[in-house]
């Protein structure tokens, strides 16, 4: 086979990506010559390379977006990355429906660094946890495969955790608001694994703008009484309104967007 010939002869095969090692078996080159074609493909824009060693076809369609959706290819990305991944944070929340403001890059949280990436239109953002393993994912079917995603519960928390990277508490709030059902004992048993002040600030913003939510097993997470007040801003200012039930000084104003 043709190097020219592999985006099309993978895509008739249902294949959207390819490692070296595959291609070579396809097209039974040597590795100077299999390069020097993948090189004309990624120039005329029918392939790029999400990572060293692995190779993604653009389908004609995304050929002026310089890459096809990331949900094409990312779960073969990791996978030969050898990372353990979620899809995460806004990414998350808009494939549960949450998307009052379309995610500006595609949010990622995998157990070891993995370096962001800009593939055409696509900014990859990505975020370590030594939790990667232990959190609730959903197996979603994607175009080309399967894909990891963090539940409803996991992504409230990690909207709380991660909050700079999400747009902030208002726009936290306003994701809560549109993220569906909820379930307080999962909430909970997920949340034990966090740091303290995670379960503290999400008890907080459920009590006030998802009063559908049952709150005990968080709030015995949250500990209330524990050590010192949790800032509800962190790094903010030190005084505020103490509120006891989740142990949270209020120190900033939140307002969603609804």
């Amino acid at each position: 086979m043709k190097v020219g010939e592999l985006p099309d002869a993978l895509l008739a095969a249902g294949k959207h990506t390819a490692t070296t090692e595959e291609l070579l078996r396809l097209t039974g080159l040597g590795q100077s010559a299999l390069h020097s074609g993948l090189h004309r493909l990624r120039q005329n824009g029918s392939i790029i390379s999400p990572a060293r060693g692995l190779y993604a076809v653009v389908p004609a369609q995304y050929r002026a977006w310089g890459a096809p959706p990331p949900e094409w290819f990312i779960d073969a990305m990791m996978t030969h990355l050898g990372r353990d991944y979620y899809i995460a944070l806004l990414t998350a929340a808009a494939m549960h429906g949450a998307a009052h403001h379309a995610p500006q890059s595609f949010q990622v949280i995998t157990d070891r660094e993995v370096a962001n990436r800009v593939l055409g239109r696509n900014r990859l953002r990505f975020y370590t946890s030594h939790h990667t393993l232990q959190v609730a994912k959903e197996r979603r079917t994607g175009p080309s495969g399967y894909l990891q995603v963090g539940t409803r519960e996991t992504t409230a928390l990690d909207l709380v955790q991660y909050a700079p990277h999400s747009g902030g508490l208002d726009n936290v709030a306003t994701i809560l608001i549109e993220l569906g059902e909820l379930d307080g004992a999962t909430l909970g048993h997920i949340a034990a694994s966090r740091p303290q002040a995670i379960p503290r600030r999400l008890g907080w913003l459920i009590e006030r703008y998802r009063p559908d939510v049952a709150l005990d097993w968080l709030r015995i997470v949250a500990r209330p009484g524990k050590g010192d007040p949790t800032l509800l801003e962190p790094g903010g200012r030190r005084t505020g309104r103490l509120e006891r039930n989740w142990w949270l000084r209020v120190n900033t104003l939140v307002e969603p967007d609804l």
